[in-house]
């Protein structure tokens, strides 16, 4: 295993970290799950306290004993933003009570997604009062975010300086928040990757188009390797289910360098690709076209069936799709039969894109099954 430095927290974590979204049933799988993940060198395990009876299930778990002595494990726990001081107080009381802990190395204000959310962090008794003192009491080592929100929050949030690592979507199908991995590299944040296999297009099931064009890899190697041989970022989470879904992803630290030739010559092929079958209908993503009135999310709509169409990453594509009007602030916008053809963004589309006629294009792939968040 390898190990980096988490930005200004000094901590020193695994290039991998155990998520724990998927521990909703099964205590004692969980814990064989944890028991493997520390035995092949993960050092730092991350759960929330709205993932069902996850902090339960890790609590047990840590009483139980593990492998690693306390001071060399480090837990994280997310816990949503709230509007005054008093309510943050007990849920970081009642977290500690659930994982059997004295202290948190890390709390993540989980889904910092809204102005609203910002606000409440920002407000002189708002929960970050809460989190300060209890910084100060040693009940909290490092403060940070998790967040699904839009870029320009992400960036007003690390602005802030408030916070000491960040927890974001980024990947190689997926670089809109490339510049927040900028910004949180300048201010020495540690650099936390969600999901990159499942929200990075779910490729551990990749698509036969997929895994052709990423011969001789696999298109969850490259993906890893697209973000581990990027130095500002810290770790990325793997999301098991079982102990055995930990073997694949770990193969990859072995090679935690830079990319090599025969790496950049397959993501090229795939821009090529994708290029040559998306021809003049490829969204390059470059957002102009927001605000919808309809509050269509234009963009992720269109990169949705960008990867649809030239990868036949549908399976995904639905996945994500199903998503809209169905899980609040962690996923926002209307679904694309919502368009009334009202031309508001095709004069703002620099690449002219019939936007209305390819919102429709885009239902008739994607509309799936109805999709809602997993710990909901």
């Amino acid at each position: 295993m390898q190990y980096r430095r988490f930005g200004k927290t000094n901590l020193h974590l695994s290039i991998f970290s155990l998520g724990t979204m998927r521990y909703l049933a099964g205590g004692e799988n969980a814990q064989q799950t944890i028991k493997q993940a520390l035995a092949l060198g993960i050092n730092h395990i991350e759960t929330a306290k709205g993932y069902g009876k996850s902090e339960k299930y890790l609590g047990n778990a840590l009483k139980a004993g593990l492998s690693l002595p306390r001071s060399q494990l480090y837990i994280t726990t997310k816990i949503p933003p709230t509007a005054d001081a008093d309510t943050m107080h007990r849920c970081i009381d009642e977290s500690l009570e659930r994982l059997q802990l004295d202290y948190l190395d890390c709390l993540g204000i989980h889904g910092l997604n809204t102005w609203q959310h910002l606000e409440w962090v920002q407000a002189k008794n708002g929960c970050m009062q809460a989190v300060q003192e209890a910084i100060t009491d040693g009940r909290v080592r490092h403060v940070g975010f998790s967040t699904h929100g839009p870029l320009e929050i992400i960036l007003a949030a690390i602005n802030t300086d408030f916070f000491a690592f960040v927890n974001l979507h980024y990947y190689y199908f997926f670089q809109r928040n490339a510049p927040a991995i900028q910004l949180a590299a300048e201010k020495d944040m540690g650099i936390f990757i969600i999901s990159p296999a499942d929200k990075g297009g779910r490729l551990y099931t990749p698509s036969q188009t997929l895994k052709d064009l990423c011969q001789p890899y696999s298109p969850l190697h490259l993906n890893y390797r697209f973000l581990l041989s990027d130095t500002r970022i810290t770790t990325l989470s793997v999301g098991p289910g079982n102990p055995n879904e930990l073997i694949e992803p770990l193969r990859i630290v072995a090679q935690n360098n830079e990319l090599v030739p025969e790496e950049i010559s397959i993501f090229q092929r795939l821009e090529n690709h994708q290029k040559n079958v998306l021809k003049t209908d490829k969204c390059s993503q470059c957002y102009a076209c927001l605000p919808c009135p309809e509050n269509i999310n234009i963009p992720e709509v269109l990169r949705l069936r960008n990867l649809a169409v030239a990868y036949d990453m549908t399976e995904y594509g639905q996945y994500r799709y199903g998503m809209f009007e169905n899980a609040g602030h962690w996923f926002p916008g209307m679904k694309a039969n919502r368009c009334t053809e009202c031309g508001d963004c095709l004069p703002k589309c620099p690449e002219n894109l019939n936007i209305p006629t390819l919102l429709q294009d885009s239902h008739q792939i994607l509309n799936g099954k109805t999709g809602r968040r997993l710990w909901t």
